[in-house]
């Protein structure tokens, strides 16, 4: 676009969209206001100066970009609404106060407008007392867009209410954009019964004023006695039924701002709990499970799902991972629906929500029937959706996934409140979802270093290929027989992985030697548990996997005191060590050796009964037995 273009001319004044940016803080606190303007191509310091003036260009992007991070069509009639709302008054503020109605704020409309704006001309004109007529010209060469015209109308619906009137009604007989010369608005209102009752007291004292006057000269004593306190009476019942209406009014306000207040607090302490939750867990599932509870227990929803996208790095799929309130059967269809993501002509709320990082709520899923494809179709079908709010879990710009409401039994309708809060829950699911992830990844690439120092000890000996990985195999089923922690049994599956490390500074002659071995010979090799501490130890564990290299040391320990390297009994003896004992003896006894065939698993499990007491513990024994009979061993 040339700087001379039209669209490049400067014509709407920073306070207007100051008062977006006042919106989105009390409404809307989600959007990246800093990420908004930069799409719009405007600054900070140009919105909070009042002397500065932006293109429509500016404003077109603005709006653009907002009603896409708002998900919300009607933004702009929104915005106009609450630029007169009580609660902002907006750029109109230091115009209006003083002003005794709603007549008096539209006929000054048009006079003041230019002090925002340069786009187009008002003028105001009032055909009856309740009732204005503004037409909107534009300046030759402007053109302005549609949501301008519905944040005009946004406008002009707050002001009568701003002085207590109930909502206007709008007429829009003449359209720009329907093809018309001008936009031109009439508004009508009708007052509140209040201050409908009030002006009837004022009318009667002005009209019983001069009766009395006149009743005075004609007869005082009737005036006095009869004329003055029937007028009294009458003057002062209506004021006070204008009162008590008045009161009325008022308590249904308050009930109305205290409902308000009520649930903005619950929202904020479930955005409380939600974040005092999540920041306790660290697995993805346990997150997601966290999620669904207080989605369940803590909100006013039916039903609710999570779907994340797959780890590729194209993200090709958005995959269901947890949810509430659905029927067995529909659950079941949950678990294997998948969406996907890289399908350019998608036009489905999941996909678009998931795309455009921007909140989707569906009134009636009838209404969009039409762009969905027929997986899509199939999906509501079964699922029985009506309406729904999905909104985008994002973590720094990245899209993770997404979150589903919907209500089938509740009459309550979905908002844009339900919008708003679940758009304040979502970045939390995302930080917290990125670290999992972060986590999960570590854990993954920890765990295939320690295979590959596996099997760099293995490949020296294709005969015993798989060793430690059969050995972790054994260990991880003895632990869940004995019912340790998962946290532990995970720990002792790494030890088992590394138990016979240290044979990695053994000489091929001894490790594949195919007879049995010299009493020298047996010295060396035994050197290896002590080798496999010196290595381990160099590894920079934590927690837990701090026992990791005492374990591998002490695994070739017996009961009796007999084992190597250090002659230890009983209890002296780790249980993990115990455990890795057991598990490394059977799995070689059963294995084809330089120097022997593999043995019976009956015998085996003979001969491994026949060690408990003197080099094996019987529980852990007896674990294996259970573990490989229920393998169907």
């Amino acid at each position: 676009m040339t700087p001379s273009s039209p669209n490049n001319r400067p014509l709407y004044n920073s306070r207007i969209i100051n008062t977006y940016i006042k919106l989105i803080r009390s409404r809307y606190s989600y959007i990246n206001i800093g990420e908004l303007l930069s799409y719009a191509g405007m600054e900070p310091y140009q919105v909070e100066d009042e002397g500065h003036w932006f293109t429509q260009e500016h404003i077109n992007l603005f709006h653009e970009r907002l009603k896409q991070l708002s998900g919300n069509k009607e933004i702009a009639r929104e915005a106009g609404r609450y630029a007169a709302s009580p609660d902002a008054l907006g750029i109109m503020r230091p115009y209006l106060l003083g002003l005794v109605g709603p007549a008096r704020a539209y006929e000054i409309v048009g006079k003041i407008a230019s002090n925002f704006t340069r786009s187009s001309r008002y003028e105001s004109s009032l055909p009856a007392p309740n009732k204005v007529e503004i037409t909107v010209t534009p300046n030759e060469g402007v053109n302005e867009e549609l949501f301008q015209c519905e944040n005009r109308a946004g406008y002009m619906e707050a002001i009568a209410m701003m002085f207590g009137y109930n909502p206007p009604t709008i007429e829009h007989p003449e359209c720009i954009f329907r093809g018309g010369n001008v936009c031109r608005y009439i508004v009508s209102w009708e007052e509140s019964r209040a201050i409908y009752w009030k002006r009837m007291g004022t009318i009667a004292a002005l009209l019983l004023f001069p009766l009395l006057i006149g009743g005075v000269f004609l007869d005082p004593h009737l005036s006095f006695t009869t004329l003055l306190p029937v007028s009294l009476s009458a003057i002062l019942f209506l004021n006070l039924y204008a009162a008590n209406i008045e009161r009325i009014e008022l308590r249904a306000a308050i009930d109305k701002l205290l409902d308000q207040i009520n649930l903005n607090y619950n929202n904020i302490l479930t955005l409380n709990e939600v974040g005092q939750a999540l920041s306790k867990r660290i697995d993805k599932n346990d997150i997601l499970v966290e999620v669904v509870q207080i989605l369940e227990n803590r909100l006013d929803y039916d039903r609710g799902m999570v779907f994340l996208a797959d780890k590729d790095e194209q993200k090709t799929r958005l995959i269901y991972q947890a949810g509430f309130g659905y029927t067995y059967d529909q659950f079941t269809m949950l678990k294997t629906t998948e969406f996907h993501l890289d399908n350019p002509e998608s036009k489905g709320a999941f996909v678009v929500s998931f795309r455009e990082q921007r909140p989707v709520m569906i009134g009636d899923v009838e209404d969009i029937k039409w762009s969905l494809s027929p997986h899509s179709l199939e999906f509501v079908k079964r699922i029985g959706a009506k309406s729904f709010i999905c909104c985008p879990i994002v973590y720094e710009g990245e899209s993770l996934g997404i979150l589903v409401v919907d209500n089938v039994k509740k009459k309550r309708l979905l908002s844009q409140s339900d919008v708003n809060l679940l758009m304040g829950m979502t970045p939390g699911i995302g930080i917290s979802i990125h670290n999992a992830r972060l986590i999960e990844d570590a854990i993954s690439q920890f765990k295939s270093v320690i295979q590959v120092l596996a099997a760099s000890i293995e490949t020296r000996d294709p005969l015993t290929a798989g060793h430690s990985e059969k050995v972790a195999e054994y260990v991880v089923g003895i632990c869940e027989e004995m019912g340790m922690s998962e946290d532990y049994t995970e720990m002792l599956q790494i030890a088992a992985l590394l138990h016979d490390y240290g044979k990695i500074g053994i000489d091929d002659n001894i490790l594949k030697k195919p007879g049995r071995l010299t009493p020298e010979e047996t010295i060396i090799i035994r050197t290896h548990s002590d080798k496999t501490k010196n290595i381990l130890e160099r590894m920079d564990f934590k927690g837990i996997y701090r026992e990791i290299p005492e374990i591998t040391r002490s695994h070739h320990e017996n009961l009796d005191g007999s084992g190597y390297p250090r002659g230890l009994k009983e209890e002296e003896i780790p249980l993990g060590a115990k455990i890795i004992s057991v598990a490394d003896f059977f799995e070689a006894i059963t294995s084809k050796r330089h120097y022997r065939e593999p043995m019976l698993l009956k015998d085996a499990f003979e001969l491994l009964f026949d060690k408990v007491g003197s080099s094996f513990d019987s529980r852990v024994v007896e674990a294996l037995a259970s573990y490989y009979k229920k393998r169907g061993k």
